[in-house]
């Protein structure tokens, strides 16, 4: 767990570091981020200043810039502050420094009696040099500009000037300190200063208007505002425009230029802060909402093998550590994305997609949430005439669930969740838009929330949702999902009432795989009677069939379906099936099929269809004689799948059954160099019947294959990252041995490598399948079982 911890502490892209609070100021601790940032190794830097960097900065010729630090440490102490923030100068290694912004707090925490601090460094080198070299430079701003510091003996001292300040007063050398500048002048300026002290000493925006002798006995009047900038030992460091009024005709535009510079410079000054604070947050929430399920999982183990004769126990605490994991794991997987995006290296993969099937995945990830809080969920479709398209299904899922599961997530129990998926137009040839609207009846959003809810590390401050877990990722891990695959997304939201969700995207129209075109030809002149509660579903329905040429009619109730079944049969034009939403009003759809079945003997196919998970009834429905189910929504490749199943008998079966995962009889190549990762696969797969032998990296797995008989082995679980030899190098070397099983024994990824490019990366190598760890045992036992099926 420490070793996840520091990694995501890494990621953060921003150093965080430990200090005691003695006279070297010595470091305890930092991450990776805060070498990298001063480009010394670790070992190294430890080495020569032996953690002290009141050693470090001298080293490098910044002494001034340490006792900088060390008068705001001092001054803040005294003060019984909490903490300070500082923009100052950092060398690095090589010589030269960058500007960062150091944000300190201090804890109650002592080592040794002496007390201890916790610091963030922001790198805010590119921003510094954005002002000094482009639009809000010395140079480029209107008038004289120069930098001040205000000491608290009343001298003031000129930090730094630019070109125009210097031409009219002298250079540095020339003019010094501006006290004295101020008292070869009339009193009134000196004056104007004192006036302004108070403000000054609070570091608020001061205006000044004063009449100055240049350094050739010229006279101006000057308007001069100042913004403070930084702080120098407790001083105030101010930067002061002046502006020559001294012709008033130009006086109007040069306050409005004055005004706009000011604001630029006050902006980015804000730009700043407000990402250290943002990043500051982050890690102050990330810290808890990883520490709290680690914490859940080390006590729960604890406790299960303290009460290791109580069974009942020891399984809640078990059930317990599967929960924390996976909102665990949900935590890092958010982290790893976001870093991914940031760093432009997400792969996205263009793929024939189904829409049919990325709904139907999402909708079965997204039932569980739904069935714990009781709530009502539906799925409405809308002129729907392209399934399939080319995208990344795996991002578009990803994007999907992310709304649905906050909508779930941030709406009370018996509330309701809907999505609506509607075709729009053909954007040009060969391309459709399609649109997702999520909407619930949740707590819904304030509007000052609302404005920054893609922004990341963000994250509600509200009674209502304090309790409510997740990173502060999701949101902005969308946004740029939907950006990178060239499509929009708008949010809205009122509280109490919930909020709405609409991502637009484009894709590309590709044609359906040969076996599954709804081709109509062969479900022409079928009658098909549907009942479902919600008009928009019966609509789609009737006019999706009627495209499939199949006559369809509708009725809006279980006792409505009964009657119109019933007179069809009367008037000599019986249905040739009947769907049924699962729960309607009044009468759901097992009490009437079991009425019609009763009614209608067994040659009528009567099929449920529903967006929740029906395996609870799957028992109680064939017994009321339901022959099969169908989810919602209902693509027309639904339809067309379902009546050739069920209606015309094309395949075989019809009701399905849960799949019985056995693997007796076979043996798997283990190839894993972790002993836990090891021992864990092999108990998983051994529950399940099979045989498990064992390598510890990708050489004494090839060896073990090329040593045992043709067609010993019956599939290949390899790992990729292991010393040696890695697994794309084994999987190679196996492909390419001359012997018949060589290029047919199935070989399964197994590794931590997630990402898309990790899955290609697999396939490349010659591997057939891949599973990412930490393992899921329900998508392992699919995954092995299709593959040994295929064989």
């Amino acid at each position: 767990m420490d070793y996840e911890y520091d990694t995501l502490m890494s990621m953060l892209q921003t150093s965080v570091s430990k200090h005691l609070m003695d006279e070297h100021y010595t470091l305890i601790w930092a991450n990776d981020f805060y070498y990298r940032m001063i480009q010394y190794p670790r070992e190294e830097y430890e080495s020569l200043f032996h953690n002290r960097p009141d050693l470090y900065y001298p080293y490098h010729g910044y002494r001034d810039e340490w006792e900088k630090i060390v008068a705001a440490v001092t001054q803040m102490l005294a003060g019984g502050r909490s903490g300070y923030s500082l923009t100052t100068r950092m060398p690095v290694k090589g010589g030269g420094h960058i500007w960062v912004r150091f944000v300190a707090t201090f804890t109650n925490e002592y080592i040794n009696g002496c007390r201890v601090s916790y610091t963030s460094i922001t790198n805010i080198d590119d921003l510094v040099r954005v002002q000094q070299d482009q639009d809000i430079t010395y140079n480029s701003l209107p008038g004289f500009a120069a930098r001040f510091r205000f000491k608290r003996n009343h001298e003031i001292d000129v930090w730094d000037s630019n070109d125009q300040f210097n031409g009219f007063f002298g250079s540095p050398e020339d003019h010094g300190a501006f006290q004295a500048l101020l008292k070869r002048e009339m009193k009134a300026n000196e004056r104007a200063v004192v006036e302004h002290r108070r403000e000054i000493e609070r570091g608020d925006p001061v205006r000044m208007l004063l009449k100055l002798h240049g350094k050739d006995g010229q006279t101006a009047w000057l308007q001069t505002q100042g913004e403070c900038v930084d702080w120098m030992g407790g001083d105030p460091v101010y930067l002061f425009i002046f502006i020559d009024i001294t012709d008033l005709t130009d006086l109007k535009e040069m306050q409005r230029e004055l005004e706009e510079q000011a604001q630029q410079l006050r902006e980015a000054l804000a730009l700043a802060e407000s990402a250290t604070r943002a990043k500051s947050d982050f890690l102050s929430h990330m810290s808890h909402d990883i520490r709290t399920p680690m914490n859940a999982i080390i006590g729960m183990t604890e406790i299960a093998s303290n009460h290791l004769g109580d069974t009942k126990k020891v399984s809640d605490c078990l059930d317990k550590i599967t929960l924390s994991s996976k909102h665990l794991l949900g935590l890092i997987n958010d982290i790893l994305d976001m870093s991914k995006i940031e760093s432009g290296k997400m792969v996205l993969s263009d793929d024939v997609v189904s829409l049919a099937e990325v709904m139907e995945n999402t909708v079965a990830i997204i039932q569980p949430s739904i069935k714990e809080r009781h709530q009502k969920f539906s799925i409405r479709l809308h002129d729907i005439h392209h399934e399939y398209v080319s995208s990344d299904a795996l991002r578009l899922r990803q994007i999907l669930i992310n709304i649905l599961s906050n909508a779930s997530k941030f709406t009370p129990a018996g509330g309701s969740v809907t999505m609506e998926v509607e075709e729009r137009e053909l954007l040009s040839s060969g391309f459709v838009d399609y649109r997702f609207t999520i909407s619930d009846t949740g707590v819904g959003m304030k509007p000052e929330f609302l404005s920054r809810i893609f922004d990341a590390f963000i994250r509600a401050q509200d009674s209502r949702t304090d309790k409510t877990e997740g990173s502060g990722l999701g949101m902005a891990i969308t946004k740029k999902m939907v950006d990178l695959l060239g499509g929009t997304i708008a949010v809205e939201s009122r509280v109490g009432q919930g909020s709405a969700f609409t991502v637009c995207l484009p894709f590309r129209i590709v044609d359906a795989p040969g076996d599954e075109a709804p081709g109509p030809s062969d479900l022409c002149g079928l009658r098909i009677l549907i009942s479902d509660d919600d008009g928009m579903v019966r609509e789609y329905t009737v006019e999706a069939l009627r495209e499939l040429g199949v006559e369809g009619e509708w009725a809006d109730s279980g006792k409505k379906a009964v009657e119109m079944a019933r007179a069809a049969k009367e008037a000599g034009r019986p249905y040739d099936a009947v769907i049924l939403d699962w729960q309607m009003p009044g009468q759901d759809g097992i009490t009437t099929a079991r009425q019609i079945r009763g009614e209608f003997g067994p040659g009528l196919p009567i099929l449920i269809f529903s967006s929740y998970d029906w395996t609870d009834i799957m028992d109680e429905a064939a017994a009321a004689g339901v022959d099969g189910f169908l989810s919602k929504p209902v693509f027309p490749s639904t339809l067309c799948r379902g009546l050739r199943r069920y209606v015309l008998r094309q395949l075989p079966e019809a009701l399905e059954q849960p799949q019985s995962w056995d693997f007796s009889g076979r043996r798997f190549l283990l190839v894993e160099d972790n002993d836990i990762n090891r021992e864990v696969a092999a108990m998983l797969l051994a529950d399940l019947g099979a045989e498990v032998e064992f390598a510890g990296d990708g050489r004494e797995g090839t060896g073990r294959f090329r040593a045992s008989p043709a067609g010993y082995y019956d599939l290949i679980l390899m790992d990729i990252q292991m010393p040696v030899m890695d697994g794309y190098a084994a999987a190679r070397l196996i492909r390419a041995m001359p012997r018949g099983d060589a290029a047919s024994i199935p070989i399964v990824a197994m590794t931590a490598d997630a990402f898309v490019e990790d899955i290609a990366a697999a396939w490349e190598a010659g591997m057939n399948g891949h599973l990412a760890k930490p393992l899921d045992i329900t998508v392992m036992k699919r995954e092995i079982s299709k593959l040994l099926t295929s064989e």
